[in-house]
C-alpha cells in the first residue's frame, strides 16, 4: 500500500528534509527548502540484495569507442576530441547566449555525416526549431528529426525505439515525470530526469547533450548533483550584446578541463575564431589605461586587451567595477600597487575590462590589470606610438612578481604579433620595476 507524503529538498544541493527550516541542514545556505510531493512505499521489509562477483581490473575488457566529431573543431577541442558514445554532456548558460544554435550545428554535421540524430525541445515547438535551423549553414540541419515533448515518459520511450547516436534534450528543466507531483525544474524533478535519460543512453549507447538553466549568479540550475550525474559539463560564456562566445569545460571524465573553444556569433549561427589573438590585437587601443595581457586558455596562448579607467570619485566608498576579472582579484592589485609602487587609489573609483567579453580567471593577468590601473591613474600610455605593451606575470602579496606557467609560450604568441619586449617576472623581479620600465619606455618613445 501507499501513501502520500511530502518533503522539503533544497533547491541547491538536493537534500532531503522532513520538515522546513530557514537554512538547509546539509549546505547551510537559506531560503532554498522547498516542499515537494511524493509517494512513498509504506510498511514492508527491504530484500535482500544480488550478491555481486568482483572482477580483477586486469581482466576487464575495455569497450574502446570511437569519438564521434561535431564538425565544429573548437568545440572537438573542449570535449577533448569529440563526443563520447554513451556520454552526457551538460551545456550551460545564460539566455540567448547560443546554446540552442551551437546544438542545433552539431546534430546538423552529424546528419550530414550520416549519424543518426534527435532533437527533443521541451521548450520551443518542431516549428520554431525549424526557423532556427533554416538560418544555419552547418551540415544539413533540415534533416534533423525533432520530437516537441514535455513528458519524460515519451522522451524516454522515442530513445528506446529510435536508438540514435547523438541525442539533444533542450532543455533538461524543461521535462518533467508524471510519476511526480512537483513542478518541472523542480529538485527531485531534475534528478528523475536525468537518471531516466543517463540509464537509457548507457544501455544504447546514445550519446546525450543536455541544454540547462543558469541562475542568476550564473551557476547551473537545480541541485549539484545534476553536475556530478553527467559526464561532460561545459559553460557557455559571453554577452549577449557582444559577439564572442567562450566555451569551457568545467567537468570532463574523457578529457582535459583546462580547454576552452572560442566563438562568434554571426547572422548564420557560431563561427569558430581560430586565431582569436589575432582579432584581439587588431582591435586593441592605444590609449592610457590599455595593455595586452598574454594568458593562457587550456594550452593554447591567447592575447587579449585589459583596459582601466580611473576617475575621481563621488561617493563613499569608491566603486570598483569589473568585466572579465574577478572583482577581489582587483582588491588584491590595488593594495599592491598602494603599498609597493605608490599608487594609491583609495580616493578614486576605478573601472577594469577585459574587451570582448572574454573571462580571464588565472593569476598570470595580475600584471596586466596593475600595469593597466597604474597607467589610467597616471594618464599615460604604456605601449609604443604603434603597437600595444604586452605582459603576465602574478603579483605577491610583497610586491613582486611570480613566474606563471608556459611563460615561453606566452612570449612567442606575442613575439608572432611584434609585440616585444614582453614585461614578465622573468624579465623584472617586481611590480614596481615594471612599472618603471613600463612607463620610461613610453618616456624614450616620446623623446625619440
Amino acid at each position: 500500500m501507499a501513501r502520500a507524503s511530502s518533503t522539503y529538498v533544497c533547491s541547491t544541493c538536493g537534500g532531503e528534509s522532513a520538515r522546513w527550516a530557514g537554512q538547509c541542514p546539509g549546505c547551510g545556505e537559506w531560503n532554498t527548502l522547498v516542499e515537494e510531493s511524493r509517494r512513498r512505499s509504506s510498511g514492508g521489509k527491504r530484500g535482500a540484495g544480488r550478491l555481486l562477483r568482483p572482477v580483477l581490473l586486469k581482466d576487464v575488457v575495455s569497450d574502446e569507442h570511437a569519438r564521434l566529431g561535431t564538425g565544429i573543431g573548437e568545440l572537438d577541442r573542449v570535449l577533448g576530441g569529440g563526443i563520447v558514445p554513451g556520454s552526457l554532456v551538460l551545456i550551460g548558460g545564460a539566455p540567448g547566449i547560443g546554446k540552442s544554435t551551437l546544438t542545433t550545428m552539431v546534430l546538423a554535421n552529424l546528419a550530414a555525416a550520416g549519424r543518426q540524430t534527435l532533437y527533443v525541445s521541451a521548450e520551443e515547438s518542431a516549428a520554431q526549431v525549424r526557423l532556427r535551423a533554416e538560418r544555419l549553414r552547418a551540415g544539413t540541419p533540415l534533416a534533423v528529426p525533432v520530437v516537441a515533448e514535455t513528458e519524460l515518459e515519451g522522451v524516454s520511450a522515442t530513445l528506446e525505439r529510435e536508438r540514435p547516436d547523438v541525442c539533444v534534450i533542450d532543455s533538461v528543466q524543461a521535462l518533467r515525470s508524471s510519476d511526480l507531483q512537483s513542478a518541472a525544474g523542480s529538485v527531485s524533478q531534475v534528478r528523475e530526469v536525468i537518471g531516466e535519460v543517463m540509464r537509457v543512453a548507457k544501455a544504447r549507447s546514445t550519446a546525450v547533450l543536455l541544454v540547462g538553466h543558469v541562475t542568476k549568479d550564473g551557476a547551473l540550475a537545480g541541485p549539484i548533483a545534476l553536475e556530478h550525474m553527467v559526464d561532460c559539463v561545459l559553460q557557455f560564456e559571453g554577452e549577449r550584446e557582444r559577439t564572442y562566445r567562450t566555451v569551457r569545460a568545467v567537468k570532463n571524465r574523457f578529457g582535459s578541463v583546462e580547454e576552452a573553444g572560442v566563438f562568434e556569433m554571426r547572422d548564420h549561427g557560431l563561427v569558430e575564431v581560430l586565431d582569436a589573438s589575432a582579432r584581439f590585437v587588431g582591435e586593441a587601443t592605444l590609449g592610457p589605461g590599455s595593455v595586452v595581457v598574454c594568458a593562457m586558455e587550456g594550452s593554447r596562448p591567447l592575447l587579449v586587451e585589459v583596459q582601466a579607467l580611473v576617475s575621481r570619485s563621488e561617493v563613499v566608498p569608491p566603486r570598483r567595477v569589473v568585466s572579465g576579472i574577478d572583482r577581489n582579484r582587483l582588491a588584491l592589485v590595488l593594495a599592491v600597487l598602494a603599498r609597493h609602487a605608490g599608487i594609491g587609489l583609495g580616493a578614486a573609483d576605478v573601472f577594469v575590462n577585459v574587451v570582448g567579453g572574454v573571462r580571464v580567471d588565472e593569476p598570470g593577468a595580475d600584471l596586466a590589470v596593475a600595469l593597466a590601473v597604474a597607467g589610467a591613474a597616471k594618464g599615460a600610455r604604456l605601449g609604443g606610438d604603434s603597437r600595444p605593451l604586452a605582459c603576465f606575470g602574478e603579483l605577491g602579496l610583497t610586491g613582486e612578481l611570480r613566474t606563471v606557467a608556459h611563460g615561453d609560450r606566452r612570449i612567442a604568441e606575442a613575439t608572432r604579433f611584434g609585440l616585444e619586449p614582453v614585461l614578465s617576472p622573468e624579465s623584472h623581479r617586481t611590480l614596481r620595476d615594471a612599472i618603471g620600465a613600463a612607463l620610461g619606455r613610453r618616456e624614450a618613445a616620446i623623446a625619440a
